[in-house]
């Protein structure tokens, strides 16, 4: 059951990371992967920063969001922005 919470989660966090870094996405199994790594590295994050790890759905989804985004960052910066989402 946990498996799908992750999926789940990372699915609304990689659709909303592609919609706010402009574009689409990496396509549908991209983006639940990135949503799913996004989720714990936001989750790192926030404990980082002394965040409580006990929240309800929209804290979780807005960490994994904010993890996906650092996520979608890094590996543009890496790529030299070759790794820009489709269009």
């Amino acid at each position: 059951m946990v498996v799908i919470w992750w999926i789940i989660v990372g699915l609304i966090a990689g659709w909303a990371t592609g919609k706010i870094m402009r574009g689409h996405g990496f396509g549908p199994l991209m983006d639940i992967v990135v949503g799913i790594i996004g989720a714990i590295i936001g989750g790192w994050i926030m404990l980082a920063l002394g965040a409580s790890p006990h929240g309800g759905i929209i804290y979780t989804v807005l960490v994994a969001i904010l993890g996906a985004i650092v996520l979608t960052l890094i590996v543009r910066a890496l790529s030299g922005g070759q790794a820009r989402s489709r269009g």
